[in-house]
């Protein structure tokens, strides 16, 4: 897994978000093999769960995921259940980390945290980082990304003990509630965009057609990926039982080619801008063929992401706004995010009439 930062620290010494002393208890108590002291290394690319890299005295390492260390919404940042997901979804196809250990005792690191296997790859978060990949393995991994979207969406929730991850029927309704009560819980300012957009959400509502897994943040920032592909898919704590379809709007959102207009003007390039990764229609085929869906037109799913999405940025700048990253952020940035997104789902909304 890359992504790391400078920030570094083992055996007594303190990191935000942890706490020496007690997570390498519960790693001897809890890990097999582990040989201390432990150093700790937080892992950049999240701005919502914390994740540090682990690695004991012979080198072996681990990654740990917890809360932020302050104030949080009552929904999110659930350890116990991204922890279920993954540990549910080790014995399938999708590939995933392997869910090692669960540690629900605050008296340990102040949070919740679980603990999983560290997988090699590159998380691609940009395109100067895709380009580090020759094209021909950018069209692999394109490729894969279908695949993994497909693969995920063709497990049965039952079959794997998550049939209880959420209700299967009215997706979209219980997404547009919540996001709506996080922003109202959330927003730093008024953005009647955000309100108008939901308001059409509910107006031209399409029909939920099956249910299955759905990743919530399924992109390649929450990947990692070498030459042959998808080796893991990461950050699960939006996944719910719901639309499939949401995860394809979603993706197709993140799917910009070469020299397309960046949505959210002040982050990163889409990683499929380097070129490549195939183009959204090839995306598609590759999914529609593998699922036996119709994916047909998406745009009330690419809206009604782009619209979800606002809400979730906006919490991050709450959060940074507050004091309670580790990390420093420009917040401006986040906050023309929000108001870019919010006005990319509006007009998208507006063909709908």
């Amino acid at each position: 897994m890359t992504g790391s930062n400078e920030a570094e620290t083992g055996g007594d010494s303190a990191i935000t978000g942890i706490r020496p002393e007690g997570v390498t208890q519960w790693f001897v108590e809890n890990v097999e093999g582990v040989q201390p002291a432990l150093s700790f290394e937080i892992l950049d690319g999240g701005h919502s769960n914390l994740t540090y890299r682990v690695t004991d005295s012979a080198g072996s390492s681990w990654v740990l995921r917890r809360p932020p260390t302050g104030r949080v919404l009552a929904t999110a940042h659930d350890m116990a259940r991204e922890h279920r997901i993954i540990a549910a979804l080790g014995p399938t196809p999708v590939p995933v980390p392997r869910a090692i250990g669960l540690c629900e005792d605050d008296t340990v690191n102040d949070a919740p945290f679980y603990v999983m296997s560290h997988v090699e790859g590159a998380v691609l978060a940009a395109d100067t980082e895709a380009e580090v990949f020759a094209p021909a393995d950018r069209t692999v991994i394109g490729r894969s990304v279908a695949e993994v979207m497909a693969t995920l969406h063709s497990v049965d929730p039952d079959a794997v003990g998550l049939g209880d991850l959420g209700r299967k029927e009215a997706y979209l309704a219980r997404q547009i509630k919540r996001w709506r009560r996080q922003w109202s819980e959330s927003k730093t300012r008024e953005l009647p965009a955000m309100d108008e957009v939901a308001t059409a959400l509910e107006q031209y509502m399409p029909d939920q057609i099956g249910a299955s897994i759905v990743h919530g943040d399924f992109r390649l920032g929450n990947m990692l990926v070498r030459a042959d592909g998808v080796a893991a898919v990461l950050d699960w704590e939006l996944c719910t039982l719901g639309d499939p379809l949401a995860d394809v709007g979603y993706i197709l959102n993140n799917w910009m080619q070469p020299g397309e207009k960046q949505v959210a003007r002040g982050a990163a390039n889409s990683p499929t801008m380097a070129g490549s990764f195939g183009s959204r229609d090839q995306l598609i085929e590759r999914y529609e063929e593998l699922t036996g869906r119709t994916v047909g037109d998406v745009s009330y799913y690419q809206a009604f992401q782009y619209w979800r999405l606002a809400a979730i940025v906006e919490g991050v700048l709450a959060r940074y706004l507050e004091g309670v990253m580790v990390n420093d952020a420009d917040t401006d940035v986040f906050r023309d995010q929000a108001e870019n997104l919010a006005h990319a789902a509006l007009d998208l909304a507006g063909g709908w009439s």
